[in-house]
């Protein structure tokens, strides 16, 4: 018996006996990534429910957890969910949860640099530097604009010491527009260590 061959037996015999004990290999009905066909999707409850729980993430996080799973099991698609899904776990600290929900996000919202820059964040928790860094840069090529990600990357370019030839455009547009007094001080003392 070929390797191949044995590994056939083996999944169809793990099958046969999740079936006779009552299991099956298809997932649960109804659950947040349960296949959904394109007509069983409800967009607009989806929507609503994630506005609904946007208002509770902080305040309320487990209510907004409920919610948003409610709004998956509406429409499996739809990313502002997975992406507000993954804030509520990045805050509970389930840093692997909230990597999975934001590349659902990053899948289904293509264009939009928060999934991207949630999950570099995630990724940097982790102590995946690298990752994150290649991150931020991914959600500043669909949004090169994009403060919030600039912000983000310049400090972990300078807290890792892996500055490069952006560090310095981005520590100059936190200067000139940093989403607060804060940031642009903060950019403005980083320029005066690195120098002309």
């Amino acid at each position: 018996m070929t390797a191949r061959t044995l590994g056939l037996v083996v999944a169809v015999a793990l099958v046969a006996g999740l079936a006779g004990c009552g299991m099956s290999s298809k997932p649960p009905a109804g659950g947040p990534y349960s296949p959904v066909s394109e007509g069983d999707r409800d967009e607009a409850k989806a929507a609503r429910l994630t506005k609904q729980a946007a208002a509770l993430i902080d305040t309320k996080p487990d209510e907004a957890e409920k919610l948003l799973r409610e709004a998956l099991n509406a429409d499996l698609y739809h990313g502002p969910a997975h992406n507000n899904l993954g804030v509520v776990y990045l805050a509970q600290g389930k840093l692997y949860e909230a990597a999975g929900e934001f590349e659902w996000a990053r899948k289904v919202m293509p264009g939009h640099p928060d999934p991207r820059m949630n999950l570099a964040f995630t990724l940097e928790l982790a102590g995946r530097t690298d990752d994150a860094i290649s991150t931020y840069a991914s959600a500043l090529e669909v949004y090169p604009a994009h403060l919030p990600t600039m912000q983000a990357l310049a400090r972990l370019q300078l807290r890792a010491g892996r500055t490069d030839e952006r560090t310095r455009h981005y520590l100059d547009e936190i200067v000139m527009r940093g989403e607060t007094p804060e940031w642009q001080e903060w950019a403005r003392k980083q320029q005066a260590r690195a120098g002309p």
